[in-house]
């Protein structure tokens, strides 16, 4: 099975200092590190995902500054695909599916930021055009919520999306996923029988 991995969002506005702070970004942005580097050493495809605002009252994420740049962590290479997108889901109004059809990917892993946005978005969209879907737990973050004077602390507000996208994907944490790609790179190494040499 073909599978590609989606980088979503990883935007220096997202950590300390930025406009937007998510709760945990650091220890996300890591794991998400281990999954891109997994895919890079054994030439998976993988994509960045990079959100520009297009909202003329954004508050973050605006085009021209800094916080929209990818953060050093998962920093993109010369030469990887990136997708810009506009909108939480990352495959309305961008090249996305067009570029993992030519792939013919038949699977996705999904890490990244906001859990309850983007991430949540793009995984539902996915799986609604076909894709096995794995969303990779601990490898995205996501910020405290207040809905009708109710303030949700982000533990909860990740546990709840995660919970629900559990009928759109798997649902594992990096260990478990990094396992689970080594293992099936394993498999599609050929084995080398070397012949001793004639006495």
């Amino acid at each position: 099975m073909k599978t590609a991995l989606l980088v979503i969002d990883i935007q220096k506005d997202y950590f300390p200092g930025g406009k937007m702070e998510l709760d945990g970004p650091m220890d996300a942005a890591k794991k998400a590190y281990g999954l891109l580097q997994c895919f890079r050493e054994h030439g998976g495809h993988h994509v960045h995902i990079q959100h520009i605002s297009q909202n003329p009252h954004a508050t973050f994420f605006i085009s021209g500054e800094r916080g929209t740049d990818i953060h050093d962590l998962v920093a993109h290479f010369e030469g990887e695909p990136i997708v810009y997108k506009h909108f939480p889901n990352a495959f309305r109004a961008t090249h996305l599916l067009e570029l993992l059809q030519n792939w013919q990917v038949e699977r996705l892993v999904i890490c990244g930021m906001m859990t309850h946005l983007c991430v949540d978005a793009t995984v539902r969209a996915a799986a609604d055009l076909g894709f096995q879907v794995i969303l990779v737990s601990d490898a995205c973050a996501t910020r405290s919520l207040r809905f009708n004077g109710l303030d949700v602390p982000a533990a909860q507000v990740q546990a709840a999306f995660l919970a629900a996208l559990q009928s759109y994907a798997q649902i594992i944490p990096t260990v478990e996923a990094l396992s689970l790609l080594g293992a099936e790179y394993a498999r599609k190494t050929p084995i080398v029988t070397i012949t001793p040499l004639p006495k």
